[in-house]
């Protein structure tokens, strides 16, 4: 049985400590994704101002539908401390639809 509803991954970084949750249950209390995994002890390095720059971050993995991209995204750029937020979305092609149905029912 193919699954209909077009769902998506979400990639958050965010300072590491408790920014992480804070921004985890925001999303989880709005209902706008049904599960985060938070990875604490990413070390990212990116250009910044420049130059390249390093930072100890923790990684988000929201899971939702594509219709809720757009209030991830603001909900993340209310809430975090960051400038410019990395908030990316990637499809999910196939999987276990029983629970590709489940993130579709716990988001609204």
């Amino acid at each position: 049985m193919k699954h209909s509803a077009q769902n998506v991954i979400i990639f958050i970084t965010t300072a590491a400590g408790e920014q992480a949750h804070t921004i985890a249950n925001l999303l989880l209390q709005h209902r706008k994704v049904a599960c985060v995994n938070i990875l604490p002890g990413v070390t990212s390095l990116f250009w910044w101002n420049g130059t390249i720059d390093a930072a100890e971050e923790s990684l988000l993995i929201a899971k939702t539908t594509a219709s809720r991209i757009d209030d991830v995204v603001r909900l993340v750029k209310e809430s975090h401390r960051y400038d410019i937020p990395e908030v990316i979305a990637m499809p999910i092609v196939g999987g276990n639809c029983d629970y590709l149905e489940w993130i579709d029912g716990e988001v609204s």
